[in-house]
């Protein structure tokens, strides 16, 4: 079994669903239903959402764990010589770029998807993994 905090991961997902609200909410809400063509009726419910957050919040941890998976593996590299804050930092940035930068830019290159709304959800991303990466790094070994 690998020595994963558990806790540290389960923080880590709470913390990208509030940055990703944060994100697509109060701060860039308008910005983000401009991009993403989205419409307010008037009509909507929190209770129609609920189905989506937490299979959202099912995502979240699933990244984060497979992030502290990449953080233990990861961490013990010769080349991963700063502090623990920073080598989490530096591990969700390159697992960032290297996979969801990547893998979300085919919806762009081939499936014709707006330049400016995946820009959008790529700063998102990585204001959460960055966050994700710090949670984890601070606390998987406690």
């Amino acid at each position: 079994m690998l020595p994963i905090n558990y806790l540290a991961v389960i923080v880590a997902a709470i913390a990208a669903f509030i940055i990703g609200f944060l994100f697509h909410g109060p701060f860039f809400g308008k910005l983000w239903m401009r991009l993403a063509k989205v419409q307010m009726t008037g009509n909507e419910k929190l209770s129609d959402m609920y189905g989506k957050m937490i299979w959202n919040f099912v995502a979240n941890l699933a990244t984060a764990y497979g992030l502290a998976v990449v953080y233990l593996l990861g961490s013990s590299s010769p080349y991963m010589t700063g502090s623990a804050l920073w080598n989490g930092i530096i591990i969700a940035f390159v697992v960032w770029l290297g996979f969801l930068v990547t893998s979300t830019s085919i919806e762009v290159i081939w499936m014709g998807k707006s330049f400016k709304l995946w820009l959008f959800e790529a700063c998102s991303s990585l204001v959460v993994m960055l966050a994700m990466g710090a949670i984890i790094a601070v606390g998987i070994f406690k």
